[in-house]
């Protein structure tokens, strides 16, 4: 059983990310990454 997050942690769900997309783009620190669900619904982040 996993462990709730602790109250200081915002949580967002995948859905409200990716709005029935598949992948999404992340910009952080000037660089630009991809965050995809993979056919077998896994989260892959690549650069």
């Amino acid at each position: 059983m996993q462990q709730p997050f602790d109250r200081v942690v915002r949580v967002v769900t995948s859905e409200s990310l990716f709005r029935g997309t598949h992948e999404i783009g992340i910009e952080h620190e000037g660089s630009m990454y991809r965050l995809k669900i993979t056919r077998q619904g896994k989260l892959i982040l690549n650069k």
